[in-house]
């Protein structure tokens, strides 16, 4: 099976599940605290089928949302399969949520690194430029040391070997292979496509950007940091997409090769039971994605 020709399906992973969004819809499997898989799907907002997510750059701010809303939602659920409760995040307590969330990103990954880098470059008596160059190289590093750092928690392990889970499926299926768990699980943990490499291609072009800006005043600096995330997640998304449908190069393979390897910090070797969810996420999708588009065609 030709994966070039194929839709670009991707995932993400939840608490002891993995949730699969195609073109159409979307759906979760989880395994509840009794061993069964709990199945969920829905059909995607008509965003995702408007001309928006045709546009360069514009679809890359899309995914940035769907990595936010849709994954956030999908975590709740998967948390409320584990502890029982029927209970719904509200869309005030969502917004909430998600809001704290980019500030948090926002300060840790944008604003902390250019402060420090700043202090830094004064501190010792170095350039403007200099100063510039710590901030990115100290963001690039402070998102390293906070992967690794959370990747060994327990509970975020097990997260991460779904976020394998995930993975292999995706590349099973695009080699034409069988979805089942054991033949799904002789396919690699790194995919192309992932959030990880999104972000850490975010990180990059922040470096380079805010470098070539050069000195700012502190508030032009600070609010630039903020207002160029939407123009940076674009950019990226869109190499993520270019290299990712350029892999038969082999300079391709040269150039994604960093994104690759730290892919190793979110994800692990699942379990069979583990794939067994993945794939059910999956297949389900894939029922759901068939049924609406045969209903679309014949409207």
């Amino acid at each position: 099976m030709n994966a070039d020709k194929l839709p670009s399906y991707g995932g993400q992973a939840l608490i002891e599940g993995v949730v699969m969004r195609g073109e159409f819809a979307v759906a979760a499997a989880m395994r509840a605290p009794d061993g069964t898989i709990v199945l969920h799907t829905e059909e995607l907002d008509k965003i995702y089928q408007s001309k928006l997510k045709t546009i360069p750059f514009i679809r890359g701010l899309i995914v940035l949302w769907d990595a936010l809303g849709l994954g956030m939602r999908f975590l709740v659920l998967s948390a409320n399969v584990q502890t029982g409760e029927e209970q719904k995040l509200e869309k005030r307590e969502l917004a909430l949520t998600l809001l704290l969330s980019f500030v948090f990103m926002v300060l840790l990954f944008f604003w902390g690194p250019s402060e420090l880098g700043n202090l830094v470059a004064k501190g010792f008596g170095l350039s403007d430029h200099t100063g510039i160059l710590i901030e990115g190289l100290l963001r690039l590093f402070v998102v390293i040391l906070y992967l690794w750092g959370i990747g060994k928690a327990p509970d975020i392990n097990r997260v991460f070997a779904y976020h394998g889970a995930e993975h292999k499926t995706i590349n099973a299926y695009e080699a034409g292979a069988d979805l089942v768990p054991e033949e799904v699980a002789k396919y690699p943990l790194e995919h192309p496509r992932c959030g990880t490499s999104f972000f850490v291609t975010l990180i990059v072009l922040s470096i380079l950007i805010f470098t070539l800006l050069g000195p700012l005043p502190f508030l032009i600096r600070l609010v630039s940091r903020v207002i160029l995330i939407p123009l940076m997640a674009g950019i990226a998304y869109e190499y993520i997409r270019w290299t990712a449908n350029h892999l038969s190069s082999p300079w391709i393979r040269i150039l994604i090769k960093p994104n690759l390897w730290l892919q190793s910090l979110t994800t692990r070797e699942p379990t069979l039971g583990m794939l067994e969810v993945s794939i059910a996420a999956f297949k389900l999708m894939l029922k759901q994605e068939i049924e609406l588009k045969n209903k679309l065609q014949t409207m």
